[in-house]
């Protein structure tokens, strides 16, 4: 019987807020990979945190990972930092270059099209929860409504996984919120299945839980599900 190779030791420092969306993008690659790391809470109790936050990008935004003289921001690029350091399983992101390519293009998509019509919409309301402006509200409902008509479409060719990829780490986290905000319809069956497979995900499902105390936090009033 042979030894399993040592895990790596590092003095990562991960500095999120365990209701964020994009602090659990960076959180599923690190659970998945089964990395020691710090977590640093950033809000109004912890101000030196959130000055380092300030300070390490331009618009101040976490999450932002601490390891020993670097310091890395935006989340897709602490997952490519994880992946090419710590990635002991080898799957967050391929090494083969197209591969890698097209899971870098669905990991924009999330982003930029599950996401941030996901976060429109709580902007609305966070803005004023009693009255958002219902014409903008419709308009990113409009936009998540196309995302889920053609990622409906993809998940034809791509069947669930139970390992975690770049993919799942920003399907995982954009999907759960935006089905909250605009519910994922019958009609897309196969999208409606992948969000509830990617959260029985160990390291999904731990970042749910984890997060489950600051559900009060959600502008529109969390929905009394998942």
């Amino acid at each position: 019987m042979t030894d399993e190779p040592e895990k790596p030791k590092t003095k990562m420092v991960l500095y999120g807020h365990p209701f964020s969306a994009y602090t659990w993008k960076a959180l599923i690659a690190l659970y998945c990979e089964d990395l020691e790391f710090e977590f640093r809470i950033v809000d109004g109790d912890h101000p030196e945190h959130v000055e380092l936050v300030k300070s390490a990008s331009p618009l101040g935004k976490f999450p932002v990972i601490v390891d020993e003289e670097n310091v890395i921001f935006e989340t897709t690029s602490i997952i490519e930092y994880v992946a090419r350091h710590y990635g002991g399983l080898e799957m967050l992101i391929p090494k083969e270059e197209d591969a890698a390519i097209g899971m870098r293009m669905l990991d924009r998509l999330f982003d930029n099209y599950v996401m941030t019509p996901m976060q429109d919409i709580m902007g609305e309301y966070q803005r004023d929860r009693d009255n958002p402006d219902m014409t903008r509200v419709s308009e990113a409902q409009d936009k998540l409504e196309w995302s889920y008509a053609w990622l409906d479409g993809w998940l034809e060719y791509y069947p669930p996984m139970d390992h975690v990829s770049l993919i799942e780490c920003a399907a995982a986290p954009s999907l759960f919120y935006a089905d909250w905000v605009h519910p994922i319809g019958d009609h897309f069956a196969r999208l409606k299945m992948w969000r509830a497979h990617l959260l029985r995900l160990p390291a999904v499902a731990r970042c749910i839980e984890e997060a489950r105390p600051y559900r009060e936090l959600f502008p529109p009033g969390a929905p009394d599900r998942d």
